[in-house]
């Protein structure tokens, strides 16, 4: 197990080594979603909460129930059982409380039952021995690193409406231009703290 406090892990995942600028994941609803600040606030603060809980959950799972029974081989299933659960319970809560949130997020509110970057911090805690604070710290911060890297994407697409793009760069080439500047704009976090 790592001795690295809960803290630090959280303040690098949402850094150094935020989930969705230095590994990728999630990808597809980040793209999709980061038109408008306020959808991309709604999203990712969903997808903050559904990450917090189920690494949480997951981690509860694995190390309480699938290590006893010697069903570990079944974490992959029982893990994306959990997050599609748990999605349908916030996506219930968002319909009855924020019914212009529910319809602005569209079909992409369902979608964060498959959205990889959620997965992958469930994983990431097991792989790399997290305790169970660490997990809460780790999956928090996996989520406000989501959080930031869209609102950051949303806020940069609504500026750019009003800026003269060269017609092959509109839309998605654009965004994965910005993406890319993005991570590397990350990356100089990188002499901060790093986690393994």
């Amino acid at each position: 197990m790592s001795d690295t406090s809960a803290i630090v892990i959280l303040i690098a995942a949402i850094f150094t080594n935020n989930i969705l600028l230095s590994n990728f994941l999630g990808m597809c609803s980040f793209i999709a979603c980061s038109s408008q600040v306020g959808t991309a606030l709604g999203l990712g603060t969903a997808v903050t909460f559904v990450m917090t809980m189920t690494t949480m959950i997951n981690y509860s799972v694995y190390y309480f129930l699938l290590v006893p029974l010697k069903l570990v081989h079944l974490q992959f299933i029982v893990f994306i059982a959990v997050i599609a659960a748990f999605v349908q319970l916030v996506e219930m809560i968002v319909e009855r409380f924020s019914p212009k949130l529910y319809f602005s997020l569209g079909i992409f509110l369902p979608l964060i039952t498959v959205n990889c970057a959620i997965l992958g911090a469930s994983l990431f805690a097991i792989i790399r021995n997290y305790t169970f604070i660490q997990t809460i710290g780790f999956g928090f911060g996996a989520g406000l690193g989501w959080l930031v890297a869209i609102v950051l994407m949303a806020g940069l697409q609504q500026k750019m409406r009003y800026s003269d793009i060269p017609q092959p760069f509109k839309g998605v080439s654009v965004a994965m231009i910005i993406t890319c500047v993005m991570a590397m704009a990350f990356m100089g976090f990188a002499g901060m703290v790093t986690i393994q």
